[in-house]
């Protein structure tokens, strides 16, 4: 089965319209902020702590029931944080 298989503009309603345009918004300072960061900070630094943003992603999991969420996922998410925190140490 096809989940788009038919889609119209039209069918959207006034509340995904503005759950679009929210996300749009957001996504539009979210690079903002990355490129001030960027002008500003150290690249090094700056790109460590945006990945961390995959650990944000791991812990979401954890907290969905039936979602996989293992010894290693766990593990990988804590040498994402200790390399970030590594990288950022002067």
């Amino acid at each position: 089965m096809k989940k788009f298989q038919v889609f119209y503009f039209k069918s959207l309603g006034s509340g995904d319209w503005a759950l679009i345009c929210a996300a749009a918004v957001a996504g539009a300072l979210l690079w903002l902020f990355y490129f001030i960061a960027l002008k500003t900070g150290s690249v090094t630094q700056v790109v460590a702590i945006d990945r961390l943003s995959l650990v944000f992603v791991v812990i979401l999991v954890a907290m969905f029931p039936g979602e996989y969420f293992g010894l290693k996922t766990a593990v990988g998410a804590l040498m994402m944080v200790a390399g970030a925190i590594v990288i950022n140490l002067k």
